[in-house]
């Protein structure tokens, strides 16, 4: 079976890092997978940019930016079905389909000869422009009037009830079958303009090597933490991105007490953390943005929680890696975070957009070291039992297998 997968970057990103990973999953299991990708960071024989362009798509490109249509302008994904990667695959897997590389207005062109599956990392797929809503249902009932112009992918003019029904019209002509990450996920999309297609939800895996408990004495040694400490971790790609909650990772020094920040070290892996350390108002150690597992396990490993302050969510990576690593994790009771985050199982789950129910977390969870260590072993049992990279890839070769049956 040869899978050909379509997405934004290799490892460019948590949607990247995510496919990445399902790619190396099947190559696990004996299937030819391949990417091809707007943006590679990797030097693969596997991994191909999608041709592009650009002398024609720059100048058509101010043009739909003006009218608030994202992506229309690529003409040059019309030509995918001329690369070797496309004529040699006997399914598709589309992942992270915005990020100016790619023109979905080509999707039925493309599935119109192979299946093909179109795994969602976000909300982008069914709304008028945004990766995510929050608050906003409109693109339930066909978008317009948006209330959140400038969030990620952000437009310069309302016509966001056009791209909804250019997709509408889109998905008509298109034959996919839906995979969702989460649960929060696959609700939405059963909420959509994607409920004419099949949804199956399929959560990320994890390499359960890479991602282990190691000892986090030895840990914290490598990473210089004194042993008196006790270790807050945060991560992301970027620390100070408002939709990961950065403005409330900085209200911790607001609502912990002083005699709890005199005893913790707030360890930051991400762009931007340099920014929070200075006003955070405790003890700080930024590694910086770290790409490999395996150091990131070793940050993991040392942390005794894990903290994220998001405000929308998937199934977020980190949390994953903090599970997979052991360490109980705090954060909101939003979009696909409870599917990890389990009240007194694996961590604490606070009301949205309240600093202080997220440092009750924090705290209940400091003063009680029988009830983190339970955690840490539920957290690593989970992991194994329900995200292993294995289970993942044998999933989605599952539902290959019944797309090319059909």
């Amino acid at each position: 079976m040869n899978v050909l997968q379509i997405n934004q970057s290799d490892i460019g990103g948590g949607a990247a890092i995510a496919g990445y990973r399902l790619h190396q999953g099947l190559l696990d299991q004996g299937i030819d997978s391949r990417l091809i990708v707007g943006e590679a960071k990797t030097h693969s024989d596997r991994v191909a940019h999608i041709p592009r362009k650009h002398k024609i798509e720059n100048r058509l490109f101010p043009l739909t930016g003006r009218l608030g249509l994202h992506y229309i302008g690529l003409i040059s994904t019309f030509d995918l079905p001329a690369h070797h990667f496309y004529k040699n695959a006997d399914i598709l897997n589309f992942h992270n389909l915005h990020g100016n590389y790619f023109n979905y207005l080509a999707i039925p062109k493309l599935t119109a000869s192979k299946p093909a599956v179109f795994t969602l990392h976000d909300m982008w797929s069914f709304t008028g422009h945004c990766a995510y809503s929050y608050d906003c249902d409109r693109w339930k009932i066909g978008c317009g009037k948006c209330p959140y112009p400038d969030t990620y992918p952000s437009i310069s003019r309302d016509n966001t009830h056009l791209e909804w029904q250019l997709k509408n019209w889109v998905y008509d002509r298109s034959k996919l079958a839906i995979v969702t990450p989460s649960r929060w996920l696959a609700e939405q999309a059963q909420q959509s303009m994607l409920n004419r297609f099949p949804i199956h939800h399929i959560p990320y895996g994890i390499d359960l090597a890479a991602f282990q408990p190691l000892d986090p004495e030895k840990c914290r040694f490598l990473l210089g933490i004194p042993t008196n400490k006790k270790v807050l971790l945060c991560t992301g790609q970027s620390l100070t991105d408002p939709r990961k909650g950065g403005d409330i990772l900085l209200s911790l020094s607001q609502n912990l007490p002083q005699s709890i920040k005199d005893e913790t070290l707030l360890m930051l892996l991400g762009h931007g953390g340099e920014d929070i350390s200075d006003l955070v108002g405790m003890e700080t150690l930024h590694l910086g943005y770290i790409s490999s597992d395996r150091i990131k396990s070793i940050a993991y490993s040392a942390a005794d929680l894990f903290i994220l302050p998001t405000r929308a969510d998937n199934l977020p990576l980190m949390l994953q890696e903090s599970m997979a690593c052991g360490t109980p994790m705090v954060s909101f009771k939003i979009g696909g975070v409870p599917d990890l985050v389990r009240p007194g199982i694996t961590g604490y789950l606070a009301t949205p957009e309240d600093p202080k129910d997220l440092c009750q977390g924090i705290l209940q969870l400091w003063e009680n070291d029988r009830l983190r260590e339970q955690m840490s072993q539920q957290c690593r049992t989970i992991a194994v039992a329900e995200y292993s990279l294995e289970l993942q890839a044998k999933r989605y070769i599952d539902l290959y297998q019944k797309l090319l049956e059909n």
